[in-house]
């Protein structure tokens, strides 16, 4: 998943009335804030005492996808997500879904803040489809291609205790092998554009090998043109690159904006051989960037690739903002990169440096 190939995958997502020569890709990453009324219709359906059963509930769940759905759209986005309404948690959601965990009540993380951490109490195996119902609702409302984010196996190893494996590796890499079957799964519904989450990377970044022996079981039999990312949260990537360079995926996803770019550095030596998925938005600060901010920042991601492999998100997911600043964020992003296309179609921006692939 390299080189040309990548290139050509991605192009699949340009819009048939794109206006630019030049394409930048516009999506997010995952999460988006919840219309409130969701929040009180899983209390009423949690509730024994009200009148809201499982078809109620699934009809909110159907009409915040729908309405989030359209507002990815609107924004201009070329690639959305449902932001995630169907799923409460990264790590919790799959849990619930593959046999071997169980969960005995939340754990306190900081402050007044609790984590349902589920442990896992025996072998892990594939049950139910997680994600497939959810991919192919949103993809028949949508009229943009659809990504699919997936919580990664080396976290839901990481960010649960383990009472049935002798190691913690040996648990992640089992969970590979369900998260393939998954992806296998949305590919057979039609699904091209997956992201592999593993926030946990960015925590303990010396375990990269076994993150990389996960990746190449999920990537194992999947067709060249679905198109593979990997999201990791903000942290010292130096301790990850060039390592990562490595990883059979066709885009790696990194969150900047938090951190002023100063890493940027990081990713120009050796030179970056993967597509990028640069955060342009910073999604822990709830003002809206102006449009000529996220331009500037779209013009740090050209210093370490050419347009063609650079692809433009918020940093990282956007649930915790309100609703309307991540509207804003979405949309300003969506014009500057519109924008910068047309600057690099009259040549204002100079992007001197050639597509590197890993052959070179």
């Amino acid at each position: 998943m390299s080189g040309e190939d990548d290139r050509a995958t991605r192009e699949q997502f340009r819009p048939a009335d794109h206006g630019n020569d030049s394409f930048i890709l516009t999506t997010v990453v995952g999460s988006y804030p919840k219309p409130k009324w969701v929040d009180r219709c899983r209390g009423l359906y949690e509730d024994d005492d009200a009148d809201f059963d499982e078809d109620a509930w699934q009809e909110a769940k159907d009409d915040a996808s729908r309405l989030i759905t359209d507002e990815h759209e609107r924004a201009g986005l070329d690639v959305i997500v449902d932001g995630e309404m169907r799923r409460n948690e990264m790590v919790e959601y799959f849990a619930h879904r593959i046999d071997g965990y169980e969960f005995n009540g939340p754990v306190k993380v900081w402050g007044h803040n609790y984590f349902d951490k589920p442990s896992v109490v025996s072998d892990v195996e594939y049950d139910e489809t997680w994600l497939v119902d959810e991919y192919e609702f949103t993809s028949d409302v949508a009229d943009r291609p659809v990504k699919v984010p997936i919580t990664g196996p080396y976290t839901l190893a990481s960010w649960s205790f383990n009472e049935a494996y002798d190691d913690e590796e040996s648990l992640a890499y089992d969970l590979a092998d369900l998260v393939n079957e998954e992806v296998e799964k949305l590919v057979e519904a039609g699904a091209r554009y997956v992201q592999i989450d593993e926030p946990a990377l960015a925590t303990t970044p010396d375990d990269h090998a076994i993150v990389g022996e996960c990746l190449e079981r999920i990537a194992a039999g999947i067709p060249d043109d679905v198109y593979l990312g990997l999201h990791v949260c903000y942290g010292d990537y130096s301790r990850i690159y060039p390592e990562i360079l490595g990883f059979p995926v066709d885009e790696f996803d990194v969150e900047l904006a938090n951190g002023d770019y100063e890493q940027l550095e990081v990713f120009k030596d050796p030179a970056f051989t993967k597509n990028l998925a640069l955060g342009v938005t910073d999604a822990h600060v709830a003002e809206v960037e102006s449009v000529e901010e996220i331009k500037a920042n779209i013009r740090k991601g050209l210093e370490v690739v050419p347009p063609e492999r650079l692809t433009v998100s918020p940093d990282c997911g956007l649930k915790l903002l309100p609703r309307e600043v991540a509207y804003g964020k979405m949309a300003n992003m969506v014009q500057a990169a519109r924008e910068v296309e047309e600057e690099l179609d009259e040549g204002e921006i100079d992007v001197s440096r050639s597509p590197v692939t890993a052959d070179d």
